[in-house]
């Protein structure tokens, strides 16, 4: 957004964070209120639905300093009844609000091509790509508010689905002496190839720059994954769907994460499979 010309003001709560965009131009404030305060458009990225409430229309809420005409666009990833329930508490004041999700990663965050999955009003849709085609590269009007949050957790369970199976295939190929590098390229162009297994291979020393070779640092923690695969349990209870792929991936997710490996990347997976 910076480098785009727009005036940005942020606040988080890790100094070191503010820091790296006050250096590259930002502005900043010492509260939530004081960012929000007069401006055009509000952008949040929480953990969860309480902490979006919370920031919007709690005690002390965003709700009473926004104007009229305000666009908020929630980047987090929640469950989709807290995105309804806040959206409509916003438009009783008049401010917009569309829910958009990405996915991408951090790279993905750092280069400005991540994917924005959105509900909303068309028209506020609209008001916010301009925006969203700076920080990302594709950008997607999911439905109503609400839907891009749904949009997010069928590509998060679809994700750990493939990353737990990727992790399975390769360290079925080990355990029967084959060379993870070649079976990885062996897969790849056949019809085993996935994102997972061509882009964020879970494998170590397989891919260069992906957390794998780097003690699963870094990318999309482990803690995240399991939340994201929470909601769309939650999801799939309230709609009636059967996921049995999804439920098994959240609870070997589940496992992982109280074996102590939260913080580690969500590829760290594949160390369920590999120990001895």
């Amino acid at each position: 957004l910076l480098k785009a010309g727009h005036q940005v003001c942020v606040y988080d709560l890790f100094p070191d964070a503010v820091e790296k965009l006050v250096t590259q131009g930002a502005t900043t404030a010492s509260n939530p209120r004081q960012v929000a305060e007069g401006a055009e458009i509000v952008i949040s990225m929480l953990p969860a639905g309480k902490h979006v409430a919370a920031l919007y229309v709690g005690d002390d809420g965003l709700v009473s300093v926004l104007n009229q005409g305000t666009l908020v666009i929630d980047s987090s990833t929640i469950d989709s009844a807290t995105a309804i329930t806040t959206a409509n508490l916003l438009k009783e004041k008049g401010i917009r609000f569309i829910d958009a999700p990405v996915s991408g990663g951090v790279a993905g965050a750092a280069a400005g091509t991540l994917s924005f999955m959105v509900g909303g009003e068309l028209e506020d849709f609209e008001a916010a790509k301009p925006l969203l085609d700076v920080m990302g590269k594709n950008i997607f009007h999911a439905g109503k508010v609400g839907a891009g949050q749904v949009a997010k957790v069928c590509n998060n369970m679809l994700l750990s689905v493939l990353m737990a199976g990727t992790s399975e295939a390769l360290q079925l190929g080990i355990d029967n002496g084959l060379d993870p590098k070649v079976l990885s390229e062996i897969m790849s162009k056949s019809s085993g190839s996935n994102w997972t297994l061509d882009v964020y291979n879970p494998c170590p020393d397989v891919m260069e720059n992906v957390p794998s070779s780097n003690g699963y640092q870094g990318g999309f923690m482990t803690d995240l994954m399991a939340k994201d695969l929470g909601l769309a349990m939650d999801t799939a209870l309230k709609s009636g769907s059967a996921t049995p792929m999804g439920a098994l991936t959240r609870n070997l997710y589940a496992l992982h994460q109280k074996a102590g490996n939260g913080k580690k990347d969500f590829s760290s997976i594949f160390e369920q499979f590999s120990q001895k």
